[in-house]
């Protein structure tokens, strides 16, 4: 899997797990717990596209 490739499926993901969180949230009586573990995956899969776009600007720039 290319690096483009792998970061759309990444961004991917992460627009999925917004959808969901939102989708969460608007249900009355919505579970907490379930909205953080999803907010935290989704910050987890932001680190991973910022570190592979820092990677390759790294490697762009040298």
């Amino acid at each position: 899997m290319s690096l483009q490739s792998h970061l759309a499926e990444l961004e991917r993901r992460r627009v999925a797990l917004k959808k969901e969180i939102e989708a969460e949230m608007a249900q009355p009586g919505s579970d907490d717990l379930k909205i953080a573990e999803l907010k935290r995956k989704k910050l987890l899969i932001k680190d991973e596209i910022e570190k592979l776009r820092h990677g390759q600007e790294h490697v762009t720039t040298h």
